[in-house]
């Protein structure tokens, strides 16, 4: 405990006296989506920067329950998404080209949280402030872009931040590469290694829900700003382009490599703490477990214990054949027919129980923040992905060889059993390792990372040597297609030109021939 406790004020200090040059700052955060998940990767920047001195204020529906000195909370209303999903959601198997459905739910949600937010008494209290008052404004850049209309009118320099992978619609606005051919679309959730057909499925998702974005989402949210700010704005379009830095909750070990411009920084891993000692009787079970624990945890929205009954019987019978320990994370007091060998506990201490060197594997949906933990403790995968970034996540680490896919419409008891036991192999300990220090090893912390950033763009008005010119080229000059539509032409009027002289030639040819042939 000593130990730890050292470590997170070294850690501190060590910020501090990296950041000490900068004078208070006069920070915004703003988070309309209403998910917990999401706000995890936020919150610890959030407080890292009140921790070092800046004053930040912070708009979202979650707030600290004990803010540092200098971290003010303007709370949101709360939405249903807060609310945990049943398990029985999923049973249907799903339709084909889920991933426009979940577009137009994310479309939607991200509709709504704009709406809500823009006429919130949260933002009101904001926009109170003169222009000018806010050094630097950091935001969601996932749904609700609507929120750029704030910092044009508070005239400060925007940090985006991403929860998950990079939207299609980040790419352009960031003036990064799109490259369907290895980088997977967040809804088809590819690993880097596709066979055609998943490489034409990628780029017409890709491109598509692109334009989708632009259609639906921009136009959405530009009628919510006018009917916010008059007509007076530029467009959410113009306006996405003026973002200094995104911020991502990435990092290449995990998710691969890609080639990112320097206005796109990966700081995967902010969340995460250093371990804290167990609950004596954790402690115990883990000691005593001589073949090994296994922990079973679906996140804080999937509902465990609303499996339905013979997926429930299929997990519980696979589970009673194993040698090893397994805690699973069950939201009810009891479960049918628990066998000896599994425990039920309504809450788990993720990232304390990582640490133990008993645990050999973890059985997961796939959920960033999980994984991240998971992945810095070397513990290999069983991934059963749901929705979301989820089944990207999970095929990045089947590709690196320390994780397993689980398909929840196929599951029965062999199934998880087979897939467990596969998963034990030593050779997936090993790849995990591997995986887990390059995930560890870094020049610097990821939340030193991002303060630095931060202050770095409040101090330079914006950082504008490090934004592309691609974010201002139209995407017919980004692509070249001006310069290939003149090679082609040129090409073809030379094969026109060819042709022309290939009827004229040969005929003359034949005609001279013909003349000799007669002297």
């Amino acid at each position: 405990m000593i130990a730890n406790e050292s470590y997170k004020w070294l850690s501190l200090l060590l910020v501090i006296s990296l950041t000490g040059t900068v004078s208070s700052l006069k920070i915004l955060g703003m988070f309309a989506h209403p998910a917990i998940s999401h706000f995890k990767f936020f919150h610890p920047i959030m407080r890292g920067l009140a921790e070092v001195g800046h004053s930040v204020d912070v708009v979202s529906p979650f707030p600290d329950k004990a803010p540092p000195t200098g971290y003010t909370d303007y709370k949101l209303p709360s939405s249903n998404l807060s609310d945990m999903i049943p398990m029985t959601e999923f049973e249907r198997p799903l339709p084909f080209l889920f991933h426009y459905a979940e577009f137009y739910m994310l479309y939607a949600a991200g509709k709504d949280a704009c709406n809500i937010t823009l006429h919130s008494q949260a933002l009101a209290k904001i926009l109170k402030h003169p222009p000018g008052y806010y050094d630097v404004i950091l935001m969601e850049h996932f749904n609700t872009d609507c929120l750029m209309s704030v910092a044009h009118v508070l005239q400060a320099p925007v940090i985006g931040m991403s929860s998950c992978a990079l939207m299609p619609w980040h790419y352009e606005r960031m003036g990064a590469p799109l490259i369907p051919s290895y980088i997977s679309a967040l809804f088809m959730g590819k690993s880097q290694q596709m066979s055609f057909a998943g490489r034409l499925g990628n780029w017409i998702t890709v491109h598509s829900i692109n334009l989708l974005y632009k259609m639906f989402s921009y136009s959405a949210a530009d009628a919510l700003v006018r009917q916010k700010f008059g007509p007076g704005l530029p467009s959410t379009r113009e306006m996405v382009r003026n973002t200094s830095l995104m911020l991502l909750n990435q990092h290449f070990s995990l998710s691969g490599p890609k080639p990112l411009p320097p206005n796109i920084i990966e700081v995967g891993g902010v969340h995460l703490q250093p371990a804290k000692p167990l609950p004596a009787e954790l402690q115990q079970l883990l000691d005593k477990a001589t073949k090994g624990v296994i922990l079973i945890s679906w996140g804080s929205q999937l509902r465990a214990s609303s499996l339905s009954e013979p997926k429930r019987n299929a997990m519980v019978r696979a589970i009673a054949r194993l040698e090893q320990q397994v805690i699973w994370k069950w939201e009810n007091e009891t479960l049918p027919n628990k066998p000896d060998n599994l425990h039920i506990m309504k809450w788990l201490p993720q990232r304390d129980l990582f640490a133990h060197p008993n645990v050999k594997l973890f059985l997961s949906h796939g959920g960033l923040m999980g994984t991240s933990e998971a992945v810095s403790s070397g513990v290999p995968m069983v991934g059963m992905p749901m929705y979301g970034d989820q089944s990207l996540n999970i095929e990045s680490l089947v590709e690196r060889g320390m994780a397993l896919r689980l398909d929840f419409h196929k599951l029965s008891e062999q199934t998880i059993y087979e897939t467990i036991t596969r998963a034990l192999d030593p050779s997936f300990k090993v790849n995990a390792l591997a995986v887990a220090s390059a995930y560890n090893n870094r020049v610097q912390q990821p939340l030193e990372t991002a303060i630095w950033w931060v202050e770095h763009v409040a101090e330079t008005k914006g950082a504008p040597l490090v934004q592309p010119s691609a974010v201002h080229l139209s995407r017919f000059v980004y692509y070249s297609l001006d310069v290939y539509l003149l090679v082609i032409s040129v090409l073809l009027l030379l094969f026109i030109a060819c042709l022309g002289l290939r009827r004229i030639c040969p005929g003359g040819k034949r005609q001279a021939v013909t003349k000799l042939k007669r002297k």
